[in-house]
């Protein structure tokens, strides 16, 4: 169930709840039901707290894994240039082609540090504006119970001047 279907059932589960006598802005209600629905909401929060940190942690692998494969191509261009080093002519062309993979490397390893990086901030961005999104939710429903209980109030205080 989602947070927003627990609200909903919050609420109505305020709006179906009987008056106190005397005390028209009190409700009384099921507490063991509200307890349940706010369990539901602290077991919801917690997934979307776990979407964050898996997205961190893959986050942190994508960048592990770049960094790996830059190492291991510098490695094998470095091997490579330690092979052709027998003879002047074919060491000037290994060094040459040494720095071309190294660059390539080195550019292939940033490219994949920027996406890793664009890719991460989109998700958080996501999670930020569900998150957003979620708290004008919870606003607009608190803002519904006090607007519910401030027309009660004042239809109680009418109704006890009338008795006047």
């Amino acid at each position: 169930m989602s947070i927003d279907e627990i609200l909903e059932e919050m609420d109505e589960l305020l709006d179906k709840a009987s008056s106190m006598p005397f005390v028209a802005h009190k409700k009384v209600i099921d507490g063991e039901r509200m307890r349940e629905l706010i369990n539901d909401v602290r077991l919801n929060l917690p997934h979307e707290l776990k979407e964050a940190k898996k997205i961190e942690f893959d986050c942190q692998r994508i960048l592990n894994e770049a960094k790996l494969n830059a190492e291991g191509i510098i490695r094998k261009a470095e091997e490579r240039a330690a092979q052709l080093v027998s003879r002047e002519a074919i060491m000037a062309e290994a060094k040459k082609k040494a720095v071309d993979m190294l660059t390539k490397a080195q550019t292939a390893a940033k490219n994949l540090q920027q996406n890793a990086a664009v890719s991460v901030a989109k998700m958080l961005n996501d999670t930020e504006n569900h998150y957003s999104r979620n708290l004008q939710n919870i606003k607009m429903v608190k803002q519904k119970l006090s607007s519910t209980l401030s027309s009660s109030k004042i239809k109680n205080d009418a109704d006890r001047i009338n008795v006047l």
